[in-house]
């Protein structure tokens, strides 16, 4: 029986959306079956994460459409919509406390949902007296205080520190400049309204409540412009640095002054409206980076779908072969739709 050829495969790639050049192939002895495959377009998705139950929850209460999405390991996550802003797809879960769960979650939303941007939104202990219950603070910064080397006479510090994505901070310093944000903010009797700030937060696998204790006294000289502290955003912020391809950011708010009076505070509901500040905020900017990159178009944009690369002047590469040719080595960088079209029979007979 004679071997059977496989018949050649032209290739045409087209880089100028939504133009779709059609080219016939003429082979000896093939029928032509045209087949297309074209790239999906995705909508934009951002991702929150917290670390409790209280916090979830405050989100939870500002989206809608929301359903149950279990993903690799068992992690569910809520999948559903802005409520104030239709159409904005989002996925909130839940870490549980420490850098290490933080860390692993983040890993594992970036795979399941493959994000424009995450969100790791939560309650935190204030480090300065200036600070309010319910303040919202937006970690410019994330220092990672518990590296070191430990010697007989000194603790020697060898800290870990993550920016927060530069487009992210941008359009969250426009918030607070209007009142639209404050439209998630639960109603109270006196009509008070938290400040938003912009600061360094620490983060470690320690539940401060001392301003006296060793770890504060550490965190005061060596990370003295931290003015929270939290115990997930290390993780969390390593976890999308590895990554690389998604814009990150930490929006936490005061629940108490990590001074001894925790317990207290709590009692009076210091986490409830904390959880509520930071959930207001962080859905409000989750709704910003929509806005910007469908309607405005402008700086810190970003386009309506996960691809990201610009777009290039319209180029068409096109292979044809016949009978037994081989088609060489194609190099060159795609930055647009890719349609691949394909047509031949297998010859008749043995």
């Amino acid at each position: 029986m004679p071997e059977r050829l496989l018949p050649p495969v032209p290739v045409l790639v087209s880089c100028s959306p939504p133009i779709v050049p059609k080219v016939d192939f003429s082979w000896p002895s093939f029928d032509a079956i045209p087949q297309t495959f074209i790239t999906p377009e995705e909508p934009l998705m951002i991702v929150f994460l917290t670390a409790l139950g209280v916090e979830h929850d405050a989100i939870r209460d500002l989206l809608t459409k929301v359903e149950q999405r279990t993903c690799t390991g068992g992690t569910i996550f809520d999948v559903g919509e802005l409520a104030a802003h239709p159409g904005r797809q989002v996925a909130l879960g839940v870490t549980g406390t420490g850098a290490l769960a933080a860390a692993t979650l983040t890993e594992r939303a970036l795979a399941a949902f493959s994000p424009t941007a995450m969100l790791f939104v939560g309650i935190a202990g204030g480090l300065r007296d200036w600070l309010e219950i319910g303040d919202v603070v937006v970690a410019t910064k994330i220092h990672s205080y518990q590296g070191g080397r430990s010697e007989d006479d000194e603790f020697q510090v060898r800290p870990n520190a993550w920016l927060i994505s530069h487009e992210l901070e941008q359009i969250a310093r426009r918030l607070p400049r209007d009142q639209r944000w404050h439209a998630g903010l639960p109603k109270t009797a006196d009509g008070h309204v938290p400040a938003v700030h912009f600061e360094a937060v620490a983060a470690g696998d320690v539940m401060l409540n001392s301003r006296t204790s060793p770890e504060a006294e550490r965190i005061r000289r060596n990370f003295n412009d931290a003015v929270a502290i939290e115990m997930e955003s290390s993780g969390f912020a390593q976890a999308g640095h590895l990554h690389g391809r998604a814009s990150m950011a930490t929006v936490r708010a005061i629940s108490d002054h990590a001074d001894g009076t925790k317990s207290a505070t709590d009692g009076r509901g210091g986490q409830r409206q904390a959880a509520a500040s930071a959930a207001a905020f962080a859905v409000a900017l989750a709704a910003a980076i929509s806005e910007r990159g469908e309607d405005e178009g402008g700086a810190g944009a970003r386009p309506t779908t996960r691809r990201s690369v610009p777009t290039a002047p319209g180029t068409v590469r096109t292979s044809n072969t016949a009978t037994n040719s081989q088609v060489g080595t194609q190099t060159g960088v795609n930055t647009g739709d890719i349609r691949v079209t394909w047509a031949g029979s297998w010859p008749s007979g043995d």
